[in-house]
């Protein structure tokens, strides 16, 4: 099990303490809001049994890609240099920038050497291996990757192959990944990006013969606490799953069937087709919760008639629904759940509800997208404190209630 925690928390290896501006989190997120969309409405990607075997890993809320907020530590080569990278299910290619480097922005720790991993090899041009990216290049004979954001960011290297150690049991030889060499935009201090999409080169495609096709992790509720990134192993006995849809377009993303929505217990006005005809994946890179405009019309409606004891705040960035709480010992909060067509319920945990940034200014973590034709996404926010497990072998994800603190 691997440990995640906040990038900007006080157990965080990347200058912690050291928070960003709210309003650049909230324009980085609209940024990997945007990649997304653009992403789906063009239709490009990036690149059984259960396994008894489990991977666990300690995450914590890291750096963005657009805005991905967790992060987790795992080591490259032999011998084995230790990297904080950002997990992100919303990509498949594994990426960590490495030595010699052309144009690599800064990062805590020091670039990875595959000169001096014994156990490193390029991947050749003609290899099968290098048509697994989305868009190969080739250099004297040497596989290379390419990846860009619309926000701007952009990754490239060579190609390649070495040992990854989640943890000193759990040990992948000959894992797929990108040695950068030109990268730059919104990664913070973290070494690269951990793939956990579901294209054969993501690494829960790659570990799929030892870990079943499963992952899991729990996001927590404060930048202070410790959350784990899992692989393999089974899902605690309070997970309730829901069907895992596939859009041919978009393989890589994990889509649900999002069918309503519920505000102090009572079901909002909003006709299915509101939902299906976006759909909504799930996403550990974006922060804010986007749904369909007349979705969340309804929801910042009935919201807003239930919090009306309270003081409202000016609108801050993309959140339009503010209260200031200054002078109140105890806030109640109405219940947000998400309802899918299996009939389970997601109860968003109270710290999923409001995005606070001060006790004079606390928000309501939802946002409406500009068109919609615009995919829903269920953000990390909202994810906090539940165990979540996706099962792509048996195409079902999973939460369950008070997985971390």
């Amino acid at each position: 099990m691997l440990k995640v925690v906040h990038r900007h928390g006080p157990c965080s290896p990347l200058t912690p303490g050291q928070k960003p501006d709210h309003a650049e989190l909230l324009n980085q997120d609209q940024a990997r809001v945007n990649w997304l969309h653009r992403r789906i409405s063009t239709g490009s990607n990036q690149n059984s049994t259960r396994a008894s075997l489990a991977a666990n890993i300690s995450a914590s809320s890291g750096g963005p890609i657009g805005t991905g907020n967790y992060v987790v530590n795992v080591r490259f080569g032999t011998p084995k240099e230790e990297f904080t990278v950002i997990f992100d299910t919303g990509s498949d290619l594994t990426w960590i920038q490495c030595s010699p480097c052309r144009s690599c922005y800064q990062q805590q720790q020091p670039l990875f050497r595959p000169s001096q991993s014994s156990t490193y090899t390029n991947i050749s041009c003609n290899s099968a291996k290098c048509s697994q990216l989305e868009s190969p290049n080739c250099s004297v004979n040497r596989c290379r990757y390419q990846v860009d954001y619309s926000d701007k960011s952009h990754s490239e290297g060579f190609f390649g192959s070495d040992t990854l150690t989640l943890t000193a049991s759990d040990v992948l030889p000959n894992f797929l990944f990108g040695c950068g060499d030109q990268s730059n935009g919104l990664f913070g201090k973290a070494a690269g990006l951990l793939g956990l999409g579901r294209q054969p080169v993501s690494l829960v495609s790659q570990s799929k013969s030892k870990y079943g096709g499963v992952f899991s992790y729990c996001l927590p509720s404060t930048s202070s606490s410790p959350g784990y990134l899992q692989l393999g192993g089974g899902a605690p006995s309070n997970v309730q799953f829901t069907p895992m849809q596939t859009f041919p377009r978009q393989p890589s993303f994990y889509f649900l069937d999002l069918v309503a929505i519920k505000v102090g217990g009572k079901q909002l006005p909003i006709s299915q087709t509101v939902f299906s005809n976006a759909g909504t994946l799930i996403d550990s890179g974006t922060v804010i919760t986007r749904l369909p405009p007349s979705a969340y019309a309804a929801l910042r409606s009935r919201f807003r008639q239930l919090m009306t004891m309270y003081k409202m705040a000016p609108p801050r960035s993309i959140l339009d629904t503010c209260y200031d709480f200054t002078g109140n010992d105890t806030v109640s909060v109405p219940t947000v759940a998400l309802v899918f067509g299996s009939g389970d319920t997601l109860n968003v945990d109270f710290t999923g509800i409001l995005y606070v940034f001060s006790g004079s200014q606390a928000c309501l973590a939802f946002a409406g997208n500009n068109d919609t034709s615009d995919v829903g996404i269920i953000g990390n926010v909202q994810q906090k404190r539940f165990d979540v497990v996706y099962d792509i072998t048996k195409s079902r994800i999973g939460f369950g209630a008070n997985g971390c603190s």
